[in-house]
């Protein structure tokens, strides 16, 4: 302990505390609350937290002498029981802080009560809930009190000790809210005994229940004068206990959560039980007995005389000695008791007359020390406050297992040192005793505890610790050379362990400097493994390609970190080393550039054992050019280079015949090249393909004139393909002809009957006097005789034809003729009452707004007009006007505009009377008449009142928007119905 701070200190709290109610007997404490009893029976009550106090005389009405034997406050400070003796016996009080007058507990009515236990977990300011009472004559009731009822609810007996009756001296207890109800945890003390009892339920059926079995006790026997029971309380949790009996003080922890059956079936929570002997106390000295003690968080606090030990409840040492400073008349007497206060934190010492405060000041500062050195070192770092403070631990940890020569052990404990000892300080310890295990253990532990700001430690010490692996790893390769095959050897898990690590470091170590150290070792495998993680892929797959591992090779290349030109890069060797894994990866690959795989393509295809391998390159291209519809020109000639040098030429025409482009707008329907692909067809002597490349180019005449030399029915079809050049078609024919006459020359009449057959596949196309120049000029007529004979029947039939064609137009043109003539008289009649279908005016009546209707002549005194078939009949302009208001815009412009035109050109010369027209002018139209039929057909094309306009309005709007202010006649406006009067009418 540190000699400059004292951990606890005593000041006086109060000189004069019984008022002169006579010599204090005994004193309780409860948030900051203080009740003293006195010799005179007299209960005074200093509350410290308000500052006021009051006294209670519980002699009255008791005749002798008075004197309070024991009081008690619970952990609030609001519920007091004191015990009077005299003369008349005993009594017991209760008494609450909000009361003047306490309350006699009549049914403990000559029961001296030792000691109470209250229920700290449930007991409220206005209730006691249940509180436990121990008498003198060993006996335990319960109360439980309201203090709005201002009197005991009840008071029941629970139990008595009758195998040795004794004193209760102390009681305490706990409880636990479970599921199946409260769990009671009961602790109280004789002066040689310490009983335990627990259950479940209230505590009347767990103490009933111990009538059927035995209690659970601890027996220590010797004289003591004042056995005392306590709890260290913190959060209103019971943490330890401490029993001042005769043998010594008797403690443990107490751990509720933990649940140990004891020999007897009782569950007992205490654990690391210790007694502290008396004789630890006196230093050789005869052993003095406490008279009344305290317990804090790791001190006992015991009265001995007139001064109070301190005594380290770990270990057991005396550290501090407490004197008070006594008034004259009490130093006789001496300290009489103590007590704590667990809701303050407080205890208290007093005499006759005075109180003595014992004020705490970080009673576990000093722990850890003392921990350490009982070597309980985590419960010591449990309790060090900083870092040098744990270094100290570490080092003491660190040095014990260096010392028993735990290299590795001591390794991790070195590491967690920050301060007290330097990082070179300690790796030359593990190097003197040439530990490089250890070494490394330390140099990963250290990596593991820096932050992460300390870059340039943490890629030091991380590649040290590289080297240390390799040279771990050639050690064990030396000592056995069969370790690599040895899959449960240390070789084995010591590689396993440093790729971890360098999986763990990758980031931090150097990457020059790592793959040197690797390289430097030998460690082809462990480079490659660093190369992946440091994603340096080219390295990797170079090693695969090495070792003939395509397949591990094209798995890293599949990465998705890995760049896509790595794929470009090393696809001629894969290709080479396993041409259908590399394939199948590449189908399997996505954003892939084909025309940047076909030099590795085509390399592969021009070695020569590839000659027969080569349908890997084509299933993959085949993918590229159908699947993933590629329309690359160099990926479609390599394809078609390779069906061309396949012997069957099938595969070679159905890629010449699939049209790649189908369903493009302006697309091609091929995407090689034709002029690359005809050479490379002749070249393979592909004469097929090469008729098929030539009619693809519309080269027809070169097609059929080669395949003539392959087969002539070839060179028919070829000829059968042009539709829309009938002179090109017969051309091609005609060499058709040429070539089969030709082939049958010099032979007899058979070869005559062929060339004849020949003519009628061409249907019709040919006749025989197309083909006639093709014979010899020997030839006999005979032969052809029914040829000639069928051909100019054709001939015969085409001129009648003709004449019937000839004789249908002239006829046509007569009835034109005709008709022209008819239509020029055609008339309507027209009532004189006929109204205008617009203005509603007569037709016949002369207006004078009418006479000069822009664009006509007067008809002699009338008006211009027109009717229709239907019968409906309409002026001119009227006519106009409707038109153009409802036709489209641009229709009602151009109607205006020919208006416009036949007006200027309005001084030629006017119509006859009734508007005929003769013969002359139908031939002979002027330009006036020419606008005003087209006027006639812009307007009179059909009738508006029967017609499509009409047909077309029924889309149209009631109001249109020129009529927007009739809107607002239409609208209905309320009336104010205030003003309204209304007349009652009788009935």
């Amino acid at each position: 302990m540190d000699p400059g701070r004292q951990v606890f200190t005593v000041d006086l709290l109060e000189r004069y505390a019984a008022k002169g109610r006579g010599v204090i007997t005994c004193l309780a404490a409860g948030n900051d609350v203080i009740v003293l009893g006195t010799s005179k029976g007299w209960v005074i009550r200093h509350d410290f937290g308000v500052g006021d106090s009051f006294d209670i005389d519980l002699s009255v009405g008791r005749p002798g002498e008075q004197s309070i034997h024991r009081v008690f406050v619970d952990p609030g400070g609001s519920h007091c029981i004191a015990t009077v003796v005299g003369s008349g016996g005993a009594d017991t009080f209760y008494t609450h802080a909000k009361w003047s007058k306490p309350r006699l507990l009549t049914k403990l009515r000559g029961l001296v009560v030792n000691s109470v236990a209250w229920n700290r977990q449930q007991i409220t300011e206005a209730s006691t809930k249940e509180v436990i009472l121990g008498t003198d004559n060993g006996q335990l009731y319960e109360l439980a009190v309201d203090e709005k009822d201002k009197r005991e609810k009840y008071i029941k007996f629970l139990f008595e000790l009758t195998e040795l009756p004794e004193a209760l001296m102390g009681l305490q207890m706990e409880t636990a809210g479970m599921v199946t109800g409260t769990r009671y945890y009961v602790m109280a003390v004789t002066p040689t005994r310490l009983y335990s009892f627990t259950g479940i339920g209230s505590l009347e059926t767990v103490f009933a229940s111990y009538l059927d079995r035995a209690v659970h006790f601890m027996e220590l026997p010797g004289e003591i004068p004042n056995s005392e029971l306590h709890f260290y309380i913190k959060q209103r949790r019971a943490i330890h206990f401490a029993w001042l009996s005769g043998a010594g003080i008797y403690h443990g922890s107490l751990n509720f959560g933990a649940q140990h059956s004891s020999p007897n079936g009782d569950e007992n929570f205490v654990e690391n039980k210790a007694l502290l002997k008396y004789s630890n106390l006196s230093e050789g000295a005869e052993a003095v007995k406490p008279s009344s003690m305290a317990v804090s968080e790791f001190h006992f606090l015991l009265l001995i005389g007139n001064k109070v030990k301190v005594v380290n409840r770990i270990s057991e040492q005396v550290i501090e000695e407490l004197h008070f400073d006594q008034s004259s008349e009490s130093v006789s007497n001496g300290i009489i008791g103590l007590c704590s206060d667990a809701t303050a934190g407080l205890f208290y010492a007093y005499d006759q007359n005075s109180i003595f405060q014992v004020s705490v000041n970080d009673e576990g500062r000093d722990m850890w020390k003392v921990y350490l050195d009982m070597k309980e070192y985590a419960a010591a770092l449990a309790n060090c406050r900083d870092p040098l403070q744990r270094d100290q631990v570490y080092l003491l940890q660190a040095e014990a297992a260096f010392a028993s020569k735990d290299y590795l052990r001591a390794a991790s404990f070195y590491a967690k040192i920050n301060y007290i000892l330097s990082f070179e300080e300690i790796t030359l310890k593990f190097i003197s005793v040439s530990e490089q295990d250890a070494l490394r253990t330390f140099l990963l532990r250290k990596l593991d505890n820096l932050g992460k700001d300390d870059k340039c430690q943490i890629t030091m010490i991380s590649t040290w610790a590289t080297e240390l692996y390799l040279d771990k790893i050639n050690r064990l390769l030396l000592e056995d050379d069969t370790a690599p095959d040895n899959h449960n050897s240390e070789y084995k898990s010591i590689i396993r362990e440093f790729r971890a690590f360098l999986s763990d470091c990758k980031d931090v170590l150097d990457e020059t400097t790592t793959m040197k150290l690797l390289e430097s070792y030998g460690r082809v495998e462990e480079l490659v493994f660093f190369a992946s993680l440091k994603e340096q892929y080219e390295i990797v797959v170079r090693h695969y390609i090495q070792q003939g591992e395509a397949k591990k090779a094209l798995e890293v290349l599949q990465k998705p970190s890995v760049p896509i030109e790595l794929q470009y890069k090393f696809a001629p060797d894969l290709i080479m080393l396993d041409a259908y894994e590399t394939v199948e990866s590449w189908m399997t690959t996505n954003k892939l550039n084909p025309r940047k795989l076909i030099p590795a393509m085509m390399r592969y295809s021009s070695e020569p054992h590839a000659k027969n391998e080569t349908h890997e390159v084509i299933k993959y291209l085949e993918y590229c050019v159908h699947r993933l519809h590629n329309e690359d020109p160099g990926v479609h000639n390599l394809l078609l280079s390779l069906y061309a040098k396949q012997e069957d030429d099938s595969a070679l025409l159905r890629f010449l015949q699939c049209k790649f482009g189908k369903g493009r707008e302006d697309g091609p329907d091929f995407f090689y090249d034709p002029k690359y692909a005809l050479r490379l067809c002749l070249k393979e002597k592909r004469m097929r393909a090469c008729v098929h490349i030539y009619s693809m180019m519309s080269m027809h005449e070169e097609a059929v004139a080669l395949a003539l030399q392959v087969d002539p029915e070839l060179a028919m079809a070829e000829a059968d393909k042009v539709e829309d050049d009938e002179d090109l078609r017969k051309k091609l024919w005609l060499m058709i002809a040429k070539h089969v006459v030709e082939q049958e020359k010099g032979a007899k009449r058979d070869n005559i009957r062929k060339a004849i057959a020949f003519l009628k596949e061409t249907d019709g196309l040919l006749k025989i006097e197309d083909i006639l120049p093709f014979f010899p000029d020997f030839a006999l007529i005979d032969d052809f005789k029914e040829a000639i004979c069928s051909s100019l029947e054709d001939y015969n039939k085409q001129i009648e034809q003709l004449k019937q064609e000839m004789n249908d137009a002239t006829h046509g043109a007569d009835n034109i003729r005709n008709d022209i003539s008819a239509l020029a008289q055609r008339y309507a009649v027209i009532d004189r009452d006929e109204d205008c279908g617009v203005c509603k005016r007569k037709i016949l009546t002369v207006g004078r707004e009418y006479q000069m209707a822009r664009g006509y002549m007067s008809v002699g005194p009338m008006a211009p007009f027109y009717v229709f078939p239907c019968g409906h009949a309409f002026h001119a302009q009227c006519l106009i006007t409707q038109v153009t208001r409802c036709t489209a815009e641009s229709q009602a412009e151009h109607i205006l505009e020919l208006q416009k035109q036949i007006t200027l050109l309005g001084g030629e010369a006017r119509r006859d009377s009734n508007g005929s027209l003769t013969d002359e002018t139908i031939t002979s139209m002027t330009p006036v008449d020419k606008l005003r039929s087209q006027l006639d057909d812009a307007i009179a094309s059909e009738c508006p009142f029967c017609g499509e306009l009409m047909i077309r309005e029924i889309s149209l709007p009631f109001i249109v928007p020129e009529e927007a202010q009739q809107i607002s006649s239409w609208e209905i406006k309320p009336h104010n119905l205030g003003t309204q009067r209304t007349l009652s009418l009788p009935l």
